[in-house]
Parts: C-alpha cells; sequence; structure tokens
C-alpha cells in the first residue's frame, strides 16, 4: 500500500509543470492584458471570460503541485522556490489584470447580464458578477488597483515569513524528563506525549520544550504578527470598509451580526466548560488544571490505530448513507491522494485541498495526514474525508467557476463526518464504563476545541483588530496580555502561571495565514450540528438537503446555502443550542464518573 501522494496525477513530469508555468506566464497573462479598455466590447467580453476560466484551472494545478511538493518537505529549498515562483505569477497576473473588475464595474450589471443571456455557456459567471457589484463600493479604480495589486506581495509576506520561521527553520528540542529520559518534542507529537505521561513536571517539561520556540523569537513573532495586521489595515483603509471584520465578511454577504452573536453567545456562556474544567480537575486529581493537561484523558486506553483501521471505522460509521456518498469516501481515500504519516519538514497538521473538473478535464482532490493511531486521528480521516467528499459533489454539481465553496460552508462537510463517527461509536451498544468515559470526553471535547477555543481565536483576532485600528502599537506583551484575558473569560484559568502559555497566538497558524477564518469553525460546528441531528432524528428530505448544501459549492451566498440546508445562522438560537448541548454533555459524563464501575 502506497502511503505517499503520488503527485504525477498532477504533472507527470516537472517538465509539464514548468511547461505549464511558462505558458500561463508568457501566454495567458499577456493574452488577458491585451483585453485593457476593450471589455465593453461583445466579443472581447466574451473571449476574455473563456480565458479567465482557463488561467483558473491552469493555476489551479500550478498552485496544487507546487504547494503539495514544498508542504512535503518545508526544508527543501528547491520546493520552497518552486512554490514562490508560483506565487509570484499569480500576483503579477492580479496585477496585470486589475483593470478587468473597474471595466466589468463601468459596463453595468444591465449590459453583462444582456452579454451573458446571449451566451449562456458564459452562464456560470453570472454569481461572480453578483458578487462583484455587490463589492463596487470597495472596488477602486484601475490605476487604483493596479497600484494595490504591485503591493500584494508585500501584503503576503507576513505568512510567508511565519511559514519560514516555524516550519522552515523550526529546530525540534528536547525535553529533560523525571525518570532521566529525554525527548524529542515537536509539533506533531508534543500533545501525544503530553497525554502518554502521568506526572505533571514531565507534562510541564514537555510543553516548554515546544513553546520555548515561540519565546526565543517573540519580538519576531510579533512583528510578524504586526506586518499581517498592517496589511489587513491598509486594504481595509484604502477599500473603505468600516472595519478588518466587515473587510472579510461583505465579500459573502455574512452579516457582522453572525460573528458578533457567536462570540457573545460563547464569551458569556462559558460556564459549561468552566464546570468541564473543574469535573477533570477532580477526576484526574491535579491540584490546578494547566491548559496543556486538556490532552489527559479521563478514561485510560492503550488501543493504537492503524491508517487502514480509521479508514474502516469511518467506512463503517457511514453504512447507513446512500451508496454514493459511500462511494465518494472510498473515493477520497484511494491511494496516492493521501499523504498519512508525519516527516521532519512536512507540514504539521492535515487539510484537503485542490479538484476541479470541467468537461473531461479533472484534478482529483487530496489530502494530508501527520497519522500517529491515536483515536483523535480517526476522527481527523473522516473530517478531511468530508472536505473532500464536499469537493466532489461540487466538482460533479457545479461549472467551473462555482465549484469552489466558501471557508463558511468548507468546516460543515468535515465536522458532520465526525458528529455521525461519534455518535456511531457511542450508540455501538459494546462501551464499557471506560469507553463510555472516553468518547464523552471526546465529544465535550470538539465542542470546546471547535466552539469555545476557535471563539476565544476569534474574538482574539477581533480584539487585536479594535487595538490596530485605534493606532494602538502591537508589541509581544500586548499580544500576549490580550490572550491571557481571554483564557480567563472562556477557560477560567490564569495562563500566566503556566509562564509560557501567553504565547500561544505564536502557535495559532490561521491568525498568521488566513485572518478572520478560525471563528467559521464554530458555525461550521454549529450547523453541522444541527444538519446531523436533523438526519439522525430522521426528518423529512435532511439527509438531501444536507447533500444539496454540498452539491451547491459556491453558486450562491454561503449563509442562504446553510439556511436551505436547514439552519439559520443569524441568530443566536443555533449558538445556544450548541451550549445546551455542552451542558448535558458534561453533566451525563459527571454521572458517568461518579457511577460505580461494576
Amino acid at each position: 500500500m502506497s502511503d505517499k501522494w503520488d503527485l504525477r496525477f498532477i504533472y507527470p513530469s516537472e517538465a509539464l509543470f514548468e511547461a505549464d508555468l511558462k505558458k500561463f506566464k508568457e501566454v495567458i497573462v499577456p493574452d488577458m492584458a491585451s483585453y485593457k479598455g476593450k471589455l465593453g466590447d461583445e466579443a472581447s467580453f466574451v473571449s476574455f471570460l473563456n480565458l479567465e476560466k482557463e488561467s483558473q484551472k491552469i493555476l489551479a494545478k500550478l498552485f496544487l503541485y507546487s504547494g503539495c511538493a514544498s508542504d512535503l518537505n518545508k526544508k527543501d529549498v528547491a520546493g520552497n522556490e518552486r512554490e514562490s515562483r508560483v506565487q509570484l505569477a499569480a500576483q503579477d497576473f492580479g496585477e496585470k489584470l486589475a483593470f478587468s473588475d473597474p471595466e466589468f464595474l463601468a459596463l453595468g450589471k444591465e449590459k453583462i447580464d444582456l452579454f451573458l443571456k446571449k451566451h449562456p455557456e458564459l452562464k456560470e459567471f453570472d454569481y461572480s458578477f453578483e458578487k462583484l457589484f455587490l463589492d463596487q463600493s470597495h472596488i477602486l479604480s484601475a490605476d487604483k488597483e493596479q497600484l494595490l495589486s504591485a503591493f500584494s506581495p508585500l501584503q503576503e509576506e507576513g505568512s510567508q515569513l511565519y511559514s519560514m520561521l516555524s516550519v522552515g527553520d523550526y529546530v525540534p528540542k528536547k525535553a529533560h524528563l523525571h525518570d532521566g529520559k529525554e525527548v524529542e518534542v515537536s509539533q506533531s507529537n508534543w500533545t501525544s506525549l503530553i497525554a502518554g505521561t502521568k506526572d505533571a513536571g514531565d507534562r510541564q517539561a514537555i510543553f516548554e520544550a515546544l513553546y520555548a520556540y515561540y519565546d526565543e523569537h517573540k519580538n519576531v513573532y510579533a512583528e510578524i504578527y504586526n506586518n499581517a495586521v498592517q496589511a489587513e489595515l491598509a486594504e481595509m483603509k484604502a477599500r473603505g470598509y468600516s472595519s478588518m471584520l466587515e473587510e472579510h465578511l461583505f465579500h459573502n454577504k455574512i452579516p457582522t451580526s453572525v460573528f458578533l452573536n457567536l462570540v457573545e453567545v460563547a464569551s458569556t456562556n462559558a460556564k459549561p466548560l468552566h464546570d468541564y474544567y473543574a469535573l477533570r480537575t477532580k477526576y484526574l486529581g491535579l491540584t490546578k488544571h494547566r491548559s496543556y493537561d486538556r490532552f489527559l484523558q479521563l478514561a485510560h486506553s492503550t488501543k493504537k490505530y492503524t491508517y487502514e483501521e480509521a479508514k474502516a471505522l469511518f467506512f463503517d460509521s457511514i453504512k447507513a448513507f446512500p451508496a454514493d456518498f459511500q462511494a465518494k469516501a472510498h473515493t477520497v481515500l484511494e491511494e496516492g491522494y493521501v499523504d498519512v504519516y508525519p516527516a521532519l519538514g512536512k507540514r504539521s497538521g492535515a487539510y484537503s485541498n485542490g479538484g476541479y473538473q470541467d468537461g473531461k478535464e479533472k484534478i482529483h482532490p487530496v489530502i494530508l495526514f501527520n497519522f500517529q493511531g491515536e483515536l483523535d486521528d480517526c476522527f481527523t480521516v473522516a473530517h478531511e474525508s468530508g472536505h473532500s467528499i464536499h469537493t466532489l459533489y461540487a466538482m460533479e454539481s457545479q461549472p467551473l467557476m462555482k465549484q469552489e465553496y466558501t471557508i463558511f460552508t468548507a468546516e460543515i462537510a468535515s465536522t458532520f463526518n465526525e458528529h455521525n463517527l461519534l455518535d456511531y461509536l457511542l450508540r455501538s451498544g459494546t462501551l464499557d464504563r471506560e469507553t463510555k468515559i472516553a468518547l464523552l470526553q471526546k465529544a465535550i471535547d470538539e465542542i470546546m476545541g471547535t466552539f469555545y477555543r476557535q471563539t476565544l481565536f476569534a474574538q482574539y483576532e477581533y480584539e487585536i483588530a479594535k487595538k490596530v485600528e485605534g493606532g494602538e502599537p502591537l508589541s509581544y506583551q500586548v499580544l500576549c496580555d490580550e490572550m491571557t484575558s481571554l483564557y480567563k473569560t472562556y477557560y477560567g484559568i490564569d495562563i500566566t502561571e503556566e509562564k509560557l502559555k501567553p504565547f500561544v497566538w505564536a502557535y495559532i497558524p490561521h491568525l498568521f495565514y488566513t485572518p478572520f477564518y478560525v471563528y467559521q469553525y464554530a458555525t461550521s460546528f454549529t450547523a453541522s450540528m444541527l444538519l446531523y441531528e436533523n438526519v439522525k432524528e430522521k426528518k423529512p428530505q435532511a439527509f438531501e438537503r444536507y447533500v444539496g448544501l454540498l452539491k451547491s459549492g459556491g453558486s450562491t451566498f454561503p449563509i442562504d446555502e446553510v439556511k436551505a440546508a436547514g439552519v439559520d445562522l443569524t441568530s443566536k438560537a443555533p449558538f445556544l443550542s450548541v451550549v445546551k448541548r455542552m451542558e448535558e454533555l458534561v453533566e451525563e459524563l459527571r454521572k458517568t464518573l461518579e457511577s460505580d464501575v461494576k
């Protein structure tokens, strides 16, 4: 069995990659740039949009190939250079094509609608133009758009610097344990090391071995984050948004109330999380519950899973779902499309990426894991498979320009699979007390990690953004102080007692890579929990409506896609449902822990 990516399905040879990159730079970009000032002509309008489709396909292949190859080994200079060349080509493309949106806007929606009606083969662009005219008040003149595009490499520099510092230059440290042994601690193994020790001093040593790197580079990390936020501020001001939050929500027509309702509900209803920590402190026999103690299991299991066992567990959990859904689940985990195990230099975490279809042209989505055999890894298999299943549904149901779904809906399919896998295990009827405790903890930890923790980080970047918008300077101390305050609100703990924990902001890559992304983990979790409950309760057409959301891809505004599937995220009610579910699970866990072993 192959447990590695075979990227030859994207480009069979390096020469073909280079040929496509050259074609993009020397043929497609100049051809599209030649239409400057001509888009009002119907024939030019049609030709330009056809070239736009071609550019999107070739860019998707270039980014997927170079990005995946780089993620396999961030220490590989040649791989990083290849990825950078693609990014520079895309930035040049954006700069040279900056004229197009202002020209389209100058045509007016009525004329564009007429062109699209006369050329039905271009109907797939209608939603793109709807979003463009929505953004009209924030799009600048052609010369100003071109000027902004010229600065785009600098706007991306914060995320690039973070990647190089956190992955490319990262060297694992060793922790000295109480028995005299040393263990090498890395971003991919530290949580399992902590979960595997009963000694509080060892847990502290492991944690500090990881976080010492952020402490050593605290000023650099703070300046990198400042760079990223200042780039966001410049974009906000240039385009006339009222806030950085609005800048990130406006394009997809997501009301700011969705974000603010989530933050308000989670931050003012954190008691179930405090109760859970108190319960853990008692039954784990801790003097104080440190943040890194969250990886300790209330029920101890030495069971390890092979990757094949994890796949089989996932496949078994979806056997009640339609055959088409099951077939797609098997397809996304086929050999060559999945890179399974951790390696030095490999990007940490897990993701699903890529995928498009246009007629007979098709690029399959890929999945990256860092599989280590824990129960959590089994859930990661279900999670990332959900993303790729979503992609396959969108690919087969939508034309090319409507296949790419938004981040707002992206985490629904992944967490839906997790809800189902958890429920499958809990209702199996074969659980002993220890296993039931472990799974109840898993369910609670999912809400803690996805709803509360991600909302904490969302509120964090919101509060930092407000400081910067108000002209306050950023330093590592400002960043640490804000994180300390929010941990008290959400978890009820003082992380200054943990010495290095206030640097957790430097550990969270999404803050640097994708601003105002993480809140969507919580909104997606909320939506998927309620959609799954509808399916579980066998409400009429519940699964069909859920699959309808997956099939819709990026064909309409995401808040409307979710509402059509059965959940209205513009109200506080769905978020309060998650709080209620947390309360119920914590109470069930308490009863189970207090029950006698029989």
